[in-house]
């Protein structure tokens, strides 16, 4: 294959992995109700943040991420590797001085929207391709910078008379990329592939009231992620391996970071490393109307409460972000039969075999021992006999219901990462619940978690299937 042939297909499978990496890219952005005055759009960007090295040894954020994972390339295949992250433009507003010239002003309020100062996010991508045989030894190490620029855009009245400015200025950014592998061990010809993204700006704080987050954001590398390709070969996957893999994946070292299989769901040449956690061939749901920026709330809810926003919170949204007031379009023209569409969607059915579930066998007999086939799910009197504080299961022949203490161990049925990162872990069943298909969930919180108070506060546990923990020593 030629390079300006791998070149073209690779941006091809870039661009379809694209669609969920700009979910990862812009998660959070603006949220809900998408104005710079909401609170919760004070605190910004709190995913794949890399922050410079001299304000980071400060704080609790990073100044890298470091992905590993494993490959099987083709003799002579190649690596591309596209970085991705937001740069912050820092947004003045400035209004037109009745003498002449401009001064900055808290906001300038237009007929259809209301600027304020804000920061936006200029996307970027630093790009590096290379043969997977330089990437044994030493690697293949790329610095890139990013220049420290100002640019200023006139604002128009409804009748074309300029009437202020905004003034954007971008700070300098500067980081690293360091790729490398190692031959592996084993059955097959495996190679484990690292990938570690820097900030080496060398900005630092140089007063007190220059050392918050806010001053620092301007210098980070924000919401960074990765997407890595071969022209030949394969990744193997990092949530569910095969079993001769399974040793080489758990000495993998992943910080800020997790990989998975991007791409179609069946192929394995495509690998996305995000600060958030994914499944394997993420993909967006066919439903989405758009971008909300705000993965917390369900679309459909989401939609209506924006479209029910007053006319001077959309004016206020519009002159946020241009994101934000694509947003509040979106709302306002959505048809029904698309907001319908949000409302739900059935994505598999399974066949229901086999006698009705004996209530007997999970612990909470109803006065027959059973419960009646004929009784309809959202029937409230099906609900009688149901106490998620008493009901218990059998777990290793033993009952186990609120109070025990169980180890966490999660099978590959539906495992995530989130659980791959619990296994081994105890855990303190909180209660048993039952769903309407007659499956039963422990709800768990961690032991050792310092949130465990506000979890059972909030109701906002961990679950668990029954085979899927065993009895903690001290309790069997």
């Amino acid at each position: 294959m030629t390079v300006t042939a791998f070149a073209s297909e690779t941006e091809e499978r870039f661009a379809l992995a694209r669609q969920v990496a700009d979910a990862v890219l812009f998660e959070g952005y603006v949220l809900y109700p998408y104005r710079a005055s909401a609170a919760k759009n004070r605190l910004r960007w709190q995913f794949g943040v890399l922050v410079p090295p001299g304000w980071g040894a400060e704080c609790e954020e990073h100044d890298f991420q470091h992905t590993e994972c494993l490959m099987e390339p083709k003799a002579g295949a190649t690596l591309s590797v596209e970085v991705r992250f937001l740069h912050a433009r820092r947004r003045t507003v400035q209004r037109v001085r009745p003498g002449g010239g401009f001064e900055t002003v808290a906001e300038l309020r237009l007929d259809d929207r209301v600027l304020v100062p804000w920061d936006e996010g200029g996307e970027e991508r630093v790009e590096v391709v290379a043969p997977v045989d330089e990437l044994l030894g030493d690697g293949v190490t790329r610095p890139f910078r990013r220049p420290a620029r100002e640019d200023t855009e006139p604002v128009l009245d409804a009748d074309g008379r300029t009437v202020g400015r905004l003034l954007r200025r971008c700070e300098e950014i500067n980081g690293t990329i360091r790729l490398s592998a190692r031959e592996l061990d084993g059955p097959y010809r495996v190679l484990r592939l690292t990938a570690v993204v820097e900030n080496t700006s060398d900005w630092t704080p140089s007063e007190a009231r220059d050392a918050g987050r806010d001053a620092a954001l301007p210098h980070s590398l924000v919401a960074t992620h990765l997407l890595m390709a071969l022209s030949a070969g394969s990744f193997l996957s990092m949530t569910d391996p095969p079993e001769w893999a399974k040793g080489a994946v758990a000495a993998c070292r992943n910080l800020h970071t997790w990989p998975v299989l991007a791409g179609e769901t069946g192929t394995a040449d495509l690998v996305l490393s995000s600060p958030i956690i994914l499944e394997d061939h993420p993909a967006i749901a066919p439903e989405s109307p758009g971008a909300l920026y705000d993965a917390t709330e369900i679309d459909e809810i989401l939609a209506l409460r924006t479209a029910a926003l007053t006319d001077e919170e959309k004016r206020e949204a519009r002159g946020t972000d241009d994101r934000a007031a694509a947003v509040i379009e979106l709302a306002d023209s959505m048809p029904a039969e698309v907001l319908e569409r949000l409302h739900g969607a059935v994505r598999s059915l399974r066949a229901a075999t086999g006698p009705a579930p004996v209530a007997a066998d999970v612990g909470f007999p109803d006065e027959h021992g059973v419960r009646r086939p004929d009784t309809p799910w959202w029937d409230p009197a099906s609900e009688e006999g149901f106490d998620p504080a008493k009901d218990h299961v059998q777990v290793d022949g033993r009952p186990v219901g609120k109070g025990s203490r169980v180890e966490l161990r999660p099978g590959l049925r539906r495992t995530d990462a989130q659980d791959i990162f619990l296994r081994g872990r105890t855990a303190t069943v909180e209660a048993v619940l039952h769903d309407v298909d007659g499956g039963v969930h422990l709800a768990v919180t961690v032991d050792g978690d310092p949130g465990a108070d506000i979890r059972r506060e909030q109701g906002r546990f961990l679950y668990f299937q029954p085979d899927e923990v065993t009895l903690a020593e001290d309790d069997a």
